[in-house]
Formats: C-alpha cells, sequence, structure tokens
C-alpha cells in the first residue's frame, strides 16, 4: 500500500475533531480524518439523544463561519432565554435573561450527534479533506520532520503534525508518552430525557443538592434534557429507582419548580473526573478537546472549551506564520493561549462542586449571600453571564465558510 502524505492528521472525528479539519481545509491544510465510528444519519422523527451540549455564543459563531449552523438549525436546536440556579440549602437564586444582555437567547441545547452529523455532512463535501473511517491509529512514529502513521486498516500516512482529538481516554496522548493530571470526582452524571406537567419556559433549571448539582435544560419538543451530577451512592439509588420512583425524586430535587416529572425515557450514568495533560503539545503533535482536559459538567462548559481549542489552533497554524504546521515554536502559541484558561475554568467548576456541596454553616450561608448580591449586582451579573456564554470571546481571522 502507498504513502499518503498530508499536512495534518486528525486522530478523532467527533464534535471537537471534525471542527477542526474543517476549519484547517478550509485554510488550504491537507487534512487527514481518522474516526473509528461514523456518525449516523440523522432522522427528524428520531428519539433525542441522552448526550446533549449547552453551546453558547463562541461556539456559534465558530459554526456560523465553518457554514454548519444552518444545518445544525435544519435538524433539531433548542434555544434558551433564560438560566435560573438557586441552592437547596438556602434563599439564594441568581437568573439571568437574554433580554438583559440584549441578545436573542442565551445559547442552544443540541444534541452531540446533530453538531457531529452536520460537521460531517461538510466534511464529505471539503475536497481537501480525506476520511479514513471507520479506522484507527495503531502505530505512530514522530521524527524531527515528519510523523509516520499507521492505521488499523494497513495504511500509511506521512504528516507534519499529528492532532489527538480523540477524548478523554487519548490514544495518540498514550501513544506520545504524555502524562495526564487527573482526579475522580466522586461523582456520576446521570442522564435521560423527560417531560415535565409544566412548560420549562425556554429556560435552563439548575439546582445545588448537597450530593450535587440538577439540571433540567429545555428541549425544543417541550421536554427537558436532565444532567443530575450526583455523588456514586447518590447515583447509583438514583439509576437503580423503577421509573415511578425516578420521577419523583426528578421532581423533588428540583423542589417541583416544573411541577410533576410525567415521563422519562431510558437513563444513563457517566464517572465524572477532571483532567489536565501535562502537555498539550510535542513536536509534530498537539490535543484538543477531552484528549487534553476534562471539567465538571455542572456549567455545561466542556465542549465549549474543546472548541475554543480548535478554533484557537486552527488560528495559530492558518495564520501563524510558519509554513510547518508541527513546528514546535508554533505549537506553543496555542498551548499559552488555551491551558491557562482551561485549567482556570476547571479549578471554578470545582469551587463551585466543593462549595456548594458542603454543609457547613459559613458556607451555607456565603454562598447564598453571594448568588443574592450577584443577582442584585448588574455589572458583575452582566460579567458574569457574558463570560460563560462567550459573548467576550475575541475574534479570530478564518477563512471564508
Amino acid at each position: 500500500m502507498s504513502v499518503i502524505s498530508r499536512d495534518v492528521l486528525i486522530a478523532g472525528g467527533g464534535m471537537v475533531g471534525a471542527a477542526l479539519a474543517l476549519s484547517l481545509a478550509r485554510g488550504g491544510l491537507a487534512v487527514a480524518l481518522v474516526e473509528m465510528h461514523p456518525p449516523a444519519p440523522f432522522a427528524p422523527d428520531s428519539e433525542h439523544d441522552l448526550r446533549v451540549s449547552a453551546i453558547n455564543r463562541a461556539s456559534q459563531r465558530l459554526f456560523r463561519t465553518l457554514g454548519v449552523w444552518e444545518g445544525v438549525r435544519a435538524m433539531r436546536v433548542s434555544p434558551y432565554q433564560a438560566m435560573e440556579v438557586w441552592d437547596a440549602g438556602g434563599s439564594g437564586c441568581i437568573r439571568f435573561e437574554a433580554r438583559e444582555l440584549g441578545e436573542p437567547d442565551l445559547g442552544h441545547i443540541v444534541e452531540n450527534r446533530v453538531v457531529q452529523r452536520a460537521l460531517w455532512d461538510a466534511l464529505e463535501a471539503e475536497p481537501g479533506v480525506i476520511c479514513f473511517c471507520p479506522d484507527a491509529v495503531t502505530h505512530l512514529d514522530i521524527s524531527a520532520c515528519e510523523a509516520r502513521v499507521t492505521l488499523e486498516s494497513g495504511a500509511r500516512i506521512t504528516t507534519s503534525l499529528v492532532v489527538g482529538a480523540d477524548g478523554a481516554r487519548s490514544r495518540i496522548r498514550e501513544m506520545a508518552g504524555i502524562d495526564l493530571d487527573s482526579r475522580r470526582y466522586g461523582q456520576q452524571a446521570l442522564v435521560a430525557t423527560v417531560r415535565t406537567a409544566l412548560p420549562h419556559q425556554e429556560t435552563a433549571w439548575q439546582r445545588f443538592l448537597p450530593t450535587g448539582p440538577l439540571a433540567f435544560l429545555p428541549l425544543s419538543d417541550g421536554r427537558c434534557s436532565v444532567v443530575w451530577s450526583a455523588d456514586d451512592e447518590r447515583a447509583e439509588q438514583l439509576r437503580d429507582l423503577d421509573d415511578v420512583a425516578f420521577r419523583e425524586a426528578l421532581a423533588e430535587g428540583l423542589d417541583h419548580r416544573l411541577g410533576a416529572v410525567v415521563e422519562s425515557s431510558q437513563r444513563a450514568a457517566f464517572p465524572l473526573r477532571g483532567s489536565q495533560a501535562r502537555h498539550y503539545v510535542r513536536p509534530r503533535l498537539a490535543l484538543v478537546g477531552d484528549a487534553a482536559h476534562t471539567i465538571h459538567p455542572l456549567a455545561g462548559q466542556g465542549v465549549n472549551l474543546g472548541f475554543q481549542d480548535a478554533r484557537t489552533l486552527a488560528g495559530v497554524l492558518l495564520h501563524g506564520g510558519a509554513g510547518d504546521p508541527g513546528e514546535l515554536r508554533l505549537l506553543r502559541r496555542y498551548e499559552r493561549a488555551r491551558r491557562g484558561d482551561n485549567v482556570i475554568m476547571m479549578r471554578a467548576m470545582e469551587l463551585f462542586r466543593y462549595g456548594f456541596g458542603s454543609a457547613l454553616p459559613p458556607l451555607a450561608l456565603g454562598r447564598n449571600l453571594g448568588l443574592m448580591l450577584a443577582d442584585r449586582a448588574g455589572p458583575l451579573k452582566r460579567i458574569l453571564a457574558r463570560r460563560a456564554l462567550g459573548l467576550d470571546s475575541p475574534d479570530l481571522p478564518y477563512p471564508p465558510g
């Protein structure tokens, strides 16, 4: 089998890897994308997927630039107009509304498979991308001048840069010998789709319980996607409840804000951990998304951080002024731009998780007072909202979508 030469090889064609591949190809680079599981075709009458993401404005801008946002909208999106967060251990509450920010919405709840499918539809029409799917990287050899990759199919590829976008258990990270600083949070994210007696009002609802935060995210058909990040023992109890008892627990957990939970789908649980790769880059290698970092999902920022990785790395490679995409000095610009923000976000989510999970009276008093003061402090509240929504993220140059 002949050897194929590409400028960049991306291992992992999920949401972040696909967005990066499309960005680089639109900028004129020759890209190889390797993915084991191709996204399935979308059927409008299909059941909502259990895995959803809160897509913020910065990610939405990236999708518009790449010309895929309309494709996402044509499948299924759920804009939300407000977000309300409160503490089960007191009266503290904060509410954000789009109209207060002069925005049409606060973001969109989108199924992960919808985002991936829209990106792959664009990739399949992009001449600068060769997709190897289903396939996987089995061997990686990096030298000073190039990286040589062998795939499970037997295909051999030489490239200037290998990007690991292959998730939290990244094989590329392991092959490169990059260590991971990781900590288990002792919690699991229990996910399901539910219908409530009262309308969700296009509002994302989140209540901080002693065992972990419970979020009801509005869907376009009137239902809600539920993410309950509960301590392991509580998560296992919830997982094993019958449907009636599970619905009662959900309604009680949300303090009956949306009335009774009248329908619930199958449920799934995922262990939660925070992690940071010791290095995001090596000569001729870079990590993006969950391969580089994972955070607690309580603010729904994980995938948005991954998209920021993709847009930053693409901006550096396309407009960094170097002809070699694998040059370490160039890649370090990406690492410096992203690592600090990602670590800050991870630590902030951990602080929220531990602070709101504590029953100590001083902490309970402090967090409730903090929520009330933040809700009444207009400028601070606006800064928090704009930061969470990605409204103040700097635009990076991209070729037209």
